[in-house]
């Protein structure tokens, strides 16, 4: 068993040192359930200094002698057990800017036998929310803070929760009866690589292995050989010198690749970091300084891109035949085939950057287990309780995988031991006929895509057979006007609409009978997840105002990689929206919070304005930003994609918004655009529109 913690902490690295580099301090932090005995009475730490430690799990007390094996002040703190459980801790200091320090915890033990193993897991909640709780602490007193004294969570009502979403997962075919044999090599898995995609994908092979895994440009790809092939590439990676805490760079586009490579790197140990494949030269060497990426597996179409990278980062090709001495996954595979890695010491984690339509796109890392501390099934469980995925489907991936929103239905579909169906590059047509020829029973997609399907000409859409889909789900950015109802009286009442954000993960969701009554609305809260609206003083605003949205689950991230994080009221995490809440229950996303104007006194939200332009026959799409005004102070400036054929003034533009809503709120300009600036997530990048 092993896990890895990361916090954040205002205090420079020594300050932080004198807190916690400290077997003893580290005790007091834990609290009761972690006693510690120096093997000389009033002996202070240091290199070689020895101590016993129990832990008390449960009704179980283990422990044993310890050795201080690393004793680098304010840099580097390790000991080592050498009787006893079998067990090492390490604490990083790194310091950051602004005088703060990036405190890492590393922690593995190891129990032998198959008893040993599954008592490992059993108590992994338990020593990962201990030592979480630890930090948090040691963070507090560096800081000169008090730490605060939360009630103690009720394990009957945990349990019972747990079970619910266990339900959920059972009747949607993840939780399922297995042989004992097949526990027990599902659960040497988690404790090879923890709770990573190196798991998922052994556990897919250890359950159904010769089902298809992949379908993509390249043919068809079983889960028995994703894991033989990524087992390979992680010796590969491991001997060209990726070495675990490293970060691995994908830069990929939807194929199998792109699993192959996020796949390997976590069998290393390694840290994946998923990159924008919209990025230019400038932007993928400033995010890959930035978090300090040893060797990038990319795409041989992105080759161009990687001409500035140094001398001394690794270079694999995601997508290439063996061919020379350029290293690529094939060839990987092929070198080392029937190799595995070594086990590593760590669970790899994820960073996925965010979408970066308002600035630089920023390292948004998720670890191996929920906030909190505690393994809980509350994640699959909130999205499956309301988007009808299922066991063994096939899915269709048009959503990029480097995002939040298509990574997530990615590892959902690895759960679900479902097909997964990729295209490299989105075509409206092709994934008309891919959902035909692949009968396709579930699709993930982003709004536009589904505006590009439905702006086809009928007699095109007709060709291809889509009875076979069951669900249509949906992120990434709003329904824009009437394209939910448009959606579902062409293709059938299967639309999902999922609100969230890379930091949060899901926060409501809008189901096709919601969106049948409010077309426009992002839905209700999932499955164990809160949502509330404040006001700018932090004050909840009454149901129906509108409110910055703040949300609270058990997968929020853990903070951003260069230091910092979204602004959080009583564990609750900002959005950087504002929302309203319906008599009915359900959130409406009016717009970006940093977005809304002030217009003659009066406080105007782009989207509402959007809205009703794009509900216009003849518009495709539409998009508005806040400009400075000399009599309003600020008015908006609309940018209009018309449907192809079709012609509209910009006084009937406006003539539609003022029919509709407040005359402030009437754009005081107007300018046709051939096509909204998009990021790949199909964001609008509305600081490009500032810029025409």
């Amino acid at each position: 068993m092993k896990f890895e913690q990361r916090i954040e902490v205002d205090a420079p690295p020594e300050v932080v040192w004198e807190a916690c580099a400290d077997p003893a301090q580290l005790a007091r932090f834990v609290g009761a359930a972690m006693t510690v005995t120096p093997a000389e009475e009033g002996q202070k730490p240091a290199l070689d200094g020895r101590y016993r430690i129990h832990l008390k799990l449960g009704a179980a007390l283990v422990g044993g002698d310890i050795i201080i094996v690393d004793f680098t002040p304010a840099r580097e703190f390790a000991w080592n057990a050498f009787t006893g459980v079998d067990h090492r801790l390490r604490l990083r200091f790194r310091p950051l800017s602004n005088g703060r320090t990036a405190l890492t915890l590393r922690f593995a033990y190891d129990a032998p036998g198959v008893l040993g193993t599954v008592a490992d897991l059993a108590a992994y909640p338990k020593v990962h929310s201990m030592f979480t709780n630890a930090l948090e602490a040691a963070k507090l007193e560096a800081e000169h803070k008090t730490a605060p004294q939360p009630a103690p969570p009720s394990l009957p009502r945990r349990a019972i929760r747990e079970l619910t979403y266990a339900g959920v997962l059972a009747r949607r075919g993840i939780v399922r009866p297995m042989r004992p044999d097949t526990l027990v090599r599902l659960a040497w898995a988690a404790r090879t690589w923890g709770l990573s995609l190196g798991t998922a994908v052994a556990a897919g092979a250890i359950r159904s292995g010769g089902a298809p895994l992949i379908i993509d440009e390249f043919g068809t790809q079983t889960y028995a050989e994703a894991d033989e092939r990524s087992n390979a590439i992680a010796s590969g990676l491991a001997l060209h010198g990726v070495t675990e805490s490293d970060t691995v760079g994908v830069l990929a586009r939807n194929h199998r690749g792109f699993l192959e490579a996020a796949t390997a790197v976590a069998k290393v140990g390694a840290d994946v970091l998923l990159l924008n494949t919209e990025f230019s030269g400038p932007q993928l060497q400033e995010v890959t300084t930035r978090e300090a990426v040893c060797a990038v597996i990319y795409d041989t179409e992105f080759h161009a891109l990687m001409g500035d990278s140094p001398a001394h980062m690794l270079r694999v090709l995601s997508d290439a035949e063996p061919d020379g001495d350029a290293p690529s996954l094939a060839s990987f595979a092929a070198e080392y085939h029937g190799r595995r890695p070594p086990v590593p010491n760590r669970s790899g984690k994820l960073t996925i950057l965010t979408s970066g339509t308002t600035g630089t796109p920023k390292g948004a890392t998720r670890g191996a287990v929920a906030a909190g501390g505690t393994l809980t099934l509350e994640a699959p469980a909130a999205l499956l309780g309301r988007i009808p995925l299922r066991a063994g489907m096939r899915i269709g991936l048009a959503a990029p995988a480097f995002h939040a929103w298509g990574l997530a239905n990615l590892v959902m579909a690895l759960g679900l031991g479902a097909s997964v169906v990729m295209r490299r590059r989105f075509s409206a047509e092709e994934w008309l006929a891919e959902i035909d020829r692949s009968k396709c029973e579930a699709f993930i997609a982003i709004p536009v895509m589904l505006q590009r399907i439905l702006d086809l000409p009928k007699d095109v859409r007709d060709k291809y057979d889509t009875s076979s889909l069951e669900v249509v789900a949906v992120s990434g950015s709003a329904l824009a006007g009437d394209l939910a109802t448009r959606w579902m009286d062409s293709f059938g009442d299967n639309l999902y609409n999922l609100y969230g954000s890379t930091e949060v993960a899901n926060a409501t969701i809008a189901t096709p009978q919601d969106l049948r009554a409010a077309p426009s609305t992002a839905g209700r809260p999932t499955r164990g997840t809160t949502v509330r609206l404040f006001d700018q003083s932090g004050k909840e605003v009454r149901q129906g105002e509108t409110g910055r949205i703040y949300v609270g689950n058990a997968h929020l991230f853990e903070g951003y990689t260069g230091g910092g994080d979204k602004e959080r009221i009583g564990g609750l995490m900002a959005t950087g929206d504002l929302g309203r809440f319906d008599e009915a229950g359900r959130l409406f996303v009016v717009g970006r919070d940093d977005e809304m104007i002030v217009s003659g006194g009066e406080n105007v939200y782009p989207r509402e304005v959007e809205d009703v332009i794009a509900s216009h026959t003849s518009v495709a799409e539409a998009a508005c930003v806040g400009v400075d005004d000399d009599k309003f102070g600020q008015r908006l400036r609309a940018f209009v994609v018309l449907r192809d054929g079709e012609t509209l003034s910009a006084d009937e533009v406006k003539d539609l918004v003022r029919a509709q809503l407040a005359r402030y709120k009437v754009p005081r300009d107007i300018e046709f655009l051939d096509a909204l600036p998009r990021n790949a997530a199909g964001k609008i990048v509305k600081r490009e529109l500032l810029d025409t």
